[in-house]
């Protein structure tokens, strides 16, 4: 039998506890994911895997990289996401002359006031649309690395605090490489997923042909969801119970990437913490109160590939870190019994 995660005895005192916490219940939790899911399809058409995994990654407290070839749809995903949120997004389209000042804010001195005063750059926002990532300088990069890790900023060695609830959606193309800075491992690590869009289907695409013939679909998306729902959404997520012997096969599966010959770097303690809260949201988006081992392996592809650096034979050959994946999932037993 494979493991529930929860003990018989311990299911009902799960679900009790889940109940109380706030006005959210896990039935809610699942619907009001249906709802965004829903929302967006309006935009993006024949694309419910993607945009769930969006709408997961935003629950999850994390950052999403989305990258696929252009006019797929990306900037269209981040931003009918974006305004299904009743708080606040900007966009920020990376050029090669963006400074970090335009991101994170600059001081300047008032002449009203005759002081220095703090004016927000596009991070401030609940939803930030980062928009060809990859085309600003390594300079400006790092100016993301604080706010999407510690949700602050400091300018002048002064700290400023991010809203809540806080999401960075960026983009890149991978085809186009003139003009573009890879980024680096660090920033790579902070994001919780990495999606393509893909093509769609034959029938998706009759579809989105029909819906974008007359005005744009972006015009009709209203916000689903109140910055109050989803963080008490949030605060559910983290109350999702994971067992014991689901958190060893996490901390297994690191192990195995981090001693695998083919891989020079293999998952961090952070990628083991964004495991888990991908989890825990993809179990409540489910109505479960409890994660499952399908959940860590269904996620551990989005989580975990852009995270892992092949060691130049292993690139040379012909391996990719999807195959090097699921040779280390492979390996590692799967808990089948019960905590």
């Amino acid at each position: 039998m494979v493991e529930t995660g929860v003990a018989p005895g311990n299911l009902e005192s799960v679900a009790s506890r889940m109940r109380g916490r706030g006005s959210m219940t896990i039935d809610a939790f699942a619907a009001n994911v249906q709802a965004i899911v829903g929302n967006v399809e309006q935009v993006i058409q024949g694309k419910s895997d993607a945009i769930l995994m969006a709408a997961l990654c935003l629950l999850a407290e994390g950052h999403l990289l989305i990258e696929d070839v252009p006019g797929t749809g990306k900037t269209s995903l981040a931003k009918a996401l974006a305004a299904s949120l009743g708080g606040k997004w900007n966009r920020i389209q990376f050029t090669p002359d963006l400074l970090p000042s335009d991101v994170t804010g600059v001081t300047v001195f008032s002449r009203v006031t005759s002081s220095f005063e703090f004016r927000p750059g596009g991070i401030f926002a609940n939803v930030v649309l980062g928009d060809e990532i990859n085309r600003a300088s390594p300079k400006t990069q790092s100016a993301l690395l604080e706010a999407m890790e510690e949700r602050t900023v400091t300018v002048d060695a002064t700290s400023y605090v991010l809203p809540s609830p806080f999401m960075v959606i960026a983009t890149q193309n991978p085809v186009e490489h003139e003009g573009t800075y890879p980024l680096p491992e660090a920033q790579l690590d902070r994001f919780l997923l990495k999606i393509a869009m893909g093509y769609p289907s034959r029938t998706a695409e009759i579809e989105m042909l029909d819906t974008h013939a007359g005005a744009n679909p972006m015009a009709n998306v209203e916000p689903v969801m109140a910055t109050d729902d989803i963080e008490a959404m949030i605060d559910l997520c983290r109350g999702v119970h994971m067992a014991p012997s689901l958190k060893g096969y996490v901390v297994d599966l690191a192990a195995a990437t981090r001693r695998h010959p083919a891989l020079a770097l293999g998952m961090s303690p952070r990628a083991c913490l964004s495991l888990q809260r991908a989890a825990r949201a993809r179990a409540a988006s489910l109505g479960r109160e409890y994660v499952v081992p399908d959940d860590l392996k269904a996620l551990a592809g989005p989580v975990l590939e852009h995270r892992l650096v092949l060691t130049p034979e292993a690139s040379l050959g012909g391996q990719t870190s999807s195959d090097l994946l699921g040779q280390c999932l492979a390996g590692i037993p799967v808990p089948t019994t019960r905590a």
